[in-house]
């Protein structure tokens, strides 16, 4: 199979899966321009993929290529019946452009992975691994493929960490039955497709809905700004940088001791630019955006979301920009309050209506899966789904106390639907970071702990001011000029303008925050949306200045933390951004000429980011290697890659393979990795980090040695009879490391399997 129709088999089952639930999809995105076209691929792998995980981790049915196509032609079925009902006029062009976009994002990043397509370093080996051992499972949750089952160990064996976004990649492979070894990079390439062209649908919608809202009528269907502001979101969200590359027009520094540019001599730096330092500026931190993942090609879980995340946003701008008067009894308006209050309980908080609100329904499933695909995402917008229904709320009663019920029984209800969606995985999950750490803790409470609050000594680590303006100053110099044009504005002269009125009804609330809200009447559904994810977008930025999640990392205690939320951060602000410039454009006067010359300044540099990183890994896409991903191993060890092969082709389930086990981020560990066959310990380290503890992992290392070098026949068959080892891999790595190694043992254990070169594979007899 060539690359193009490896590249055209994937994008034509994507296409398939997309078109199945597209009438599901335009009718939850009714109100978008181009009805959620570009969504429906996201619903349709969300619904599939997860019904069939759930059969699986119920027992229920396998998960195999028979039971994805029943899925699929189930919720095919269901879209259908919808289809009947009601269809109607679809947007030719918005739909013809968004699946052009998507094709050619896909197959441009494919052609960029083609350019180095290694499934080695960093944490590829992690990623491949569960990618593998997802494969050959039949039901779930799958097995660690780097810490097989033990008698003595009750603390687990199968994968303890968030493995939803490698399912997906597996439950795509499997479905298109493609090599692994290839669908890797095109679920990589894959990615970046829907984080452009999603991101371009949210950005268009935002413009479009602003002047729906605004205006109070429909808007042409196509329209230049709206598609010029989703492109600009497509390009902030999927390929911006930040003002790091600033350091392009100064000489290098250390990239362990940043220093401020005005301390630099100015001197043309494009040549010596090293694009990592943009995501480790802070000392000790992680401040990672999506285009540097792309380009580093880690299938991490905070990569697999982005598609799952922008769904959510596109839920929740659905349901802020709902009309709260729709279809309401019109008697309501003439009760009182306490009257108002038990009609709108009874009528909002009956099981029927939570029920068959499919929004929320669908919401609390995403939020599931963004749990189950990247942890920290799930509570994030949890959190964002909250503060839009409490908006949504107060738009519709006007009245602040009744919107906190009403938010908190809905949130109550997404909370009860995201646990029972993610019971399966909550079952065999054990969350590894519980505590929170509390930065520059008070002496008094040093070496203390306040229920989840822990107060350790010598963790006082805080971001220098310029360093968090070079990596956030592009953004915030569009909120900030938001706020000065939009927000701050006491008049409003669009004609029949249409506002968002908050007034409140209750004496409960303080006459303060009654003016507070006055002043924000001007702004449309829209806007609020726009400062909620603002708010929200700095809570996550502020949050890693005073509070880490603890982790096993000493130097870098809050790294972590500063990754995760800043990651969310940097894709929401980037999806505000494109709006703010495009609102601002409508504006005309002398400010907002100099608010844009600005802008363009700033934007060239956050622009110039890919080119530079890009241009790095990929060797300036000068020579296209293919998308197979297993070429370096033939390349660097090419008896063991015939032997891994063999083993691909001939093994079948998940039988426990014997291999040198060594540090993360090096070679060993290759067999499993790229087999999915569990072994007995692969990377200790990461172990620690999933399992909270090094004891397992560490004892099984001298174990392993002793397997490989032991003269003593009795103990090396009590220990492989212990981990259940059926086959004992012989390559160049175990070589090196056990000096000692004692193959003639493994002839009277078994027999040879695979032999090539030096490298050979044992399958032992009964033990």
């Amino acid at each position: 199979m060539t690359d193009t129709q490896a590249i055209l088999i994937w994008w034509f089952a994507l296409f398939a899966i997309g078109s199945i639930t597209f009438p599901l999809t335009r009718t939850l995105f009714k109100r978008f321009v181009d009805q959620g076209y570009i969504f429906s691929k996201v619903l349709g792998i969300l619904l599939s993929s997860y019904l069939v995980w759930f059969l699986s981790s119920l027992k229920i049915a396998p998960f195999t290529w028979v039971t994805i196509l029943v899925s699929l032609a189930i919720i095919a079925a269901v879209n259908i019946l919808i289809y009947k009902k009601s269809w109607g006029k679809i947007p030719k062009f918005w739909i013809i452009f968004e699946e052009a976009l998507f094709f050619t994002c896909l197959a441009f990043w494919a052609y960029v992975r083609g350019n180095e397509p290694s499934i080695h370093g960093l944490e590829k080996f992690m990623d491949y691994g569960f990618m593998n051992s997802i494969l050959r499972t039949a039901y779930f949750p799958p097995l660690d493929m780097w810490l097989t089952k033990s008698p003595d160990y009750t603390g687990g064996y199968f994968i303890n960490y968030y493995y939803y976004g490698h399912y997906i990649a597996a439950f795509l492979t499997k479905l298109t039955t493609i090599n692994s070894a290839i669908t890797y990079n095109l679920m990589l390439a894959t990615l970046f497709a829907f984080t452009f062209s999603l991101s371009f649908s949210l950005g268009a919608n935002l413009l479009y809905l602003f002047k729906k809202l605004s205006l109070n009528l429909e808007p042409k269907t196509f329209n230049l700004k709206p598609l010029l502001c989703g492109l600009l979101a497509g390009f902030l969200v999927a390929m911006a940088g930040n003002l790091h590359t600033l350091y392009t027009l100064f000489e290098p520094y250390p990239n362990e001791s940043p220093a401020p540019p005005w301390q630099l001599r100015l001197a043309l730096n494009s040549q010596g630019y090293w694009y990592p330092n943009a995501t480790r500026f802070i000392p000790f931190t992680i401040h990672e955006f999506p285009i540097y993942s792309f380009v580093v090609a880690d299938l991490h879980g905070h990569v697999s979301d982005i598609p799952f995340v922008l769904f959510t946003l596109a839920l929740l701008l659905v349901i802020i920009t709902e009309d709260p008067d729709e279809e309401e009894d019109p008697k309501k308006h003439r009760l009182t309050n306490s009257q108002l209050i038990t009609y709108n309980l009874q009528h909002l908080s009956s099981p029927k209506y939570l029920i068959l609100n499919s929004k929320f329904l669908l919401l609390g499933l995403t939020l599931s899966v963004m749990y189950m695909t990247n942890a920290w995402d799930g509570l994030i917008y949890l959190i964002l789904s909250s503060t839009v229904l409490f908006i949504f709320h107060l738009k519709k009663f006007k009245n602040f106390s009744f919107s906190l019920i009403h938010t908190l029984v809905y949130s109550l209800f997404l909370l009860f639907a995201f646990v029972v969606f993610a019971l399966p995985f909550i079952l065999s999950f054990i969350p590894f970071a519980s505590q929170i750490g509390v930065l520059c803790s008070p002496p008094v409470l040093l070496n203390k702990q306040i229920g989840p609050f822990i107060f350790e000594p010598e963790k006082c680590q805080k971001s220098p001011l310029y360093m968090l303006a070079i990596l956030w100053g592009f953004f915030y110099f569009n909120v900030v000029s938001y706020f000065i044009f939009i927000v701050l504005r006491k008049k409003w002269d669009v004609r029949n303008g249409k506002n968002v009125s908050l007034q409140f009804r209750t004496s409960h609330v303080s006459r303060l925050t009654s003016n507070l809200a006055s002043h924000f009447t001007h702004l449309t559904s829209i806007d609020i949306f726009i400062l909620i994810l603002i708010f929200i977008s700095t809570l996550l930025l502020i949050f890693p200045e005073f509070f880490y999640l603890k982790d096993i990392y000493p130097a870098h205690y809050r790294a972590n933390t500063m990754f995760k939320l800043g990651y969310q951060a940097f894709m929401m602000l980037g999806l505000v951004s494109s709006y703010i410039f495009f609102r601002l454009l409508e504006i005309k006067n002398i400010k907002t000429k100099i608010y844009i010359i600005f802008f363009l300044i700033l934007f060239y540099f956050v622009a110039i980011y890919p080119y530079y990183a890009t241009n790095s890994y990929y060797g300036g896409l000068k020579t296209y290697h293919g998308l197979y991903g297993l070429n370096w191993l033939n390349t660097q060890y090419p008896d063991d890659y015939k032997a891994i092969v063999w083993i691909q082709n001939h093994v079948t389930g998940q039988p426990v393979i014997l291999e040198a086990n060594g540090d993360s981020y090096t070679d060993y560990a290759r067999v499993s990795g790229n087999t999915g066959l569990p072994t007995v310990v692969g990377w200790p380290v990461h172990e620690w980090l999933w399992r909270k503890t090094y004891d397992e992992a560490g004892k099984r290392i001298p174990e392993v040695a002793s397997m490989y070098e032991s003269e003593d026949m009795g103990e090396t068959r009590r220990l492989l009879s212990k981990y259940n080892v059926l086959y004992v891999f012989i390559g160049q790595l175990e070589k090196e490391k056990y000096t000692k190694l004692n193959e003639n043992k493994f002839k009277s254990l078994g027999k040879v399997v695979f032999e090539s070169g030096k490298t050979r594979v044992y399958k032992l007899n009964s033990l």
